[in-house]
């Protein structure tokens, strides 16, 4: 069978990713490439030749990205921090920008022992399990409404689980309930929460238009119907001296931090910029108690 340059292909899977405009088609085109033939995308010059079959696997698989398929899906899964989840049709697709908010969370737990944390509107589950990894000695819970959500969540937990990681409570319950999580109230360490937050009719990439469903994408005219829930929702669960994080879009660098500062139980309120410098996720603690 004659072998062809893998980075030939690799090449025109770039130019044919830049004409239908993929945000980053050189990352691209090596990640699908590194997929296909099995190794990780730094040894791709490892593998100067392929047999044919494998370029026109590699045809196929560029080709549904280029028609923006997000690439999670093409792949099959994502990865967030320390773990790698199954994502596809029904589940909204974790991006990168959510591992800031990942490191955040994790260093104000760093010393606390044993420490009590709740994902809200959890979707695939990616947070959660990405901080169960990190902390083995945590007690994760995650919330989730979305039925079909919820599959992806329940297979995502269970594979982790099945490896041996740390498991994750999965409850389906919706952040808007008054009495969601009553058993845990006043006692969490960390309230993380990555919510539908995209102002109603906001023009968003085909990925996300196409893909992602639309109630985890939107949360209303201004995009915070359901910040306000789970800020409602965190005050509650949250120990004195808890800490909360929420991921907002960048439109909502001084709307997002102002629901937290109107409310007295939470201070240090404080908004965080992406990796691009754009307004990305806003934080608070709730209020130590006065010796």
């Amino acid at each position: 069978m004659t072998r062809q340059p893998l980075r030939v292909a690799v090449l025109e899977a770039e130019r044919i990713l830049t004409a239908a405009g993929v945000a980053s088609p050189r990352v691209d085109a090596e990640l699908l490439a590194a997929h296909v033939v099995g190794v990780d995308r730094g040894r791709l010059p490892m593998v100067p030749l392929v047999d044919r079959d494998v370029v026109e696997t590699y045809r196929v698989l560029v080709s549904r990205r280029a028609a923006r398929e997000p690439l999670q899906h093409v792949l099959g899964t994502a990865v967030l921090g320390p773990v790698e989840v199954a994502v596809g049709p029904g589940v909204f697709t974790p991006r990168p920008e959510t591992e800031l908010l990942l490191e955040w969370g994790l260093a104000r737990i760093a010393d606390v022992a044993h420490p009590l944390v709740v994902d809200l509107c959890t979707g695939s589950g990616a947070l959660a399990l990405a901080i169960a990894a990190a902390r083995p000695d945590a007690q994760v819970h995650a919330v989730e409404a979305d039925p079909g959500a919820l599959v992806w969540a329940q297979r995502n937990i269970a594979a982790q689980a099945a490896a041996g990681a740390t498991p994750v409570t999965l409850h389906a319950a919706d952040v808007r309930w008054t009495d969601l999580l009553v058993e845990l109230e006043a006692k969490v360490d960390l309230v993380v929460c990555n919510p539908p937050y995209v102002p109603d009719g906001t023009p968003v990439p085909p990925e996300v238009a196409d893909w992602d469903p639309p109630g985890a994408v939107f949360g209303g005219p201004d995009g915070l119907e359901i910040v306000r829930a789970v800020v409602s929702t965190a005050a509650g669960l949250l120990r004195h001296g808890g800490w909360l994080a929420i991921e907002h879009d960048d439109t909502q660098g001084e709307s997002a931090p102002g629901l937290l500062a109107r409310r007295k139980v939470f201070s240090d309120v404080a908004d965080h910029a992406d990796l691009a410098g754009r307004p990305r996720f806003v934080t608070a603690r709730r209020s130590p108690l006065r010796g």
